[in-house]
């Protein structure tokens, strides 16, 4: 299995997306919150159908079992409101490391007056896949750094066994790695496994007091359910350093940074 170098640069038509605070309420509920103010994450729910839609015109979606959520960089530049949204995707970077090919798309969202809203580098890991042709980039990409302090134990984060499918309906996002186990297993995975945008939702909701203007992490682990997770954090300079540990103490999210 292979994945052309040449998909870097593909994009697919603008898609416009209705928010509702139906949707917007949802999404809280889904992570245990009742609020209509949106969630620092919400950008994954409209973002859905355009990072499907590119998976889809690229190739990438024949190879959807083999793809791991890696890595995420959140920048909200405006406001998220009820109302429609423009939203583009496209491959910005293709590159081969040795558990497989990782992919960067990015996601922007604009608001009906053409304003940046919220955009989003979303990598992939395909595992077992190589790639065909040389690594490309449209941009430089980073990897999220480092933490250079000691992270305190902030607070547990109980996931339920349901977990998954009320979190798929509620944002609206639907892979079946998710919530059919027998999918699961036929991708190589012990079970459904909790998405890692609602991982990554679970953390910031622990840890997130001020507005939030951007959201970076790698995944470093699945989560199976129901389990316990363990949120620790510190404050650097202007940003708040976490990493979500499970049950046994291993990272399931790591050089996460919120500023």
């Amino acid at each position: 299995m292979k994945v052309s170098a040449a998909i870097v640069g593909q994009s697919t038509p603008v898609e416009r997306v209705e928010i509702d605070k139906r949707w917007i309420m949802a999404y809280n509920a889904a992570l245990g919150a009742v609020s209509a103010a949106p969630h620092p994450l919400f950008p994954v729910c409209y973002e859905w159908n355009a990072t499907r839609a590119l998976r889809e015109a690229t190739g990438l979606q024949a190879l959807n079992a083999r793809l791991v959520h890696a890595q995420h960089d959140l920048r909200i530049q405006g406001e998220i409101e009820e109302g429609h949204l423009a939203v583009s995707a496209r491959v910005l970077a293709a590159e081969q490391r040795r558990p497989g090919t990782f992919v960067t798309i990015r996601l922007e969202a604009r608001g009906p007056a053409g304003d940046p809203v919220s955009t989003t580098d979303y990598g992939m890991l395909y595992r077992g896949v190589e790639l065909d042709g040389a690594s490309r980039a449209l941009e430089r990409l980073e990897d999220p750094p480092r933490h250079a302090s000691a992270l305190k134990p902030v607070g547990e984060v109980p996931i339920a066994a349901t977990a998954a499918h009320v979190y798929t309906e509620c944002a609206r996002i639907w892979n079946p790695i998710h919530t059919d186990p027998e999918y699961a297993r036929e991708a190589g995975l012990p079970g459904i496994i909790l998405h890692g945008t609602a991982t990554l939702a679970f953390s910031i909701s622990r840890i997130a007091r001020n507005p939030v203007r951007r959201v970076r992490c790698r995944f470093a682990g699945m989560v199976l359910m129901p389990s316990t997770l363990t949120v620790h954090a510190s404050r650097e300079n202007d940003a708040v350093v976490f990493e979500t540990r499970n049950e046994r103490g291993e990272a399931v999210i790591e050089r996460g940074w919120i500023s």
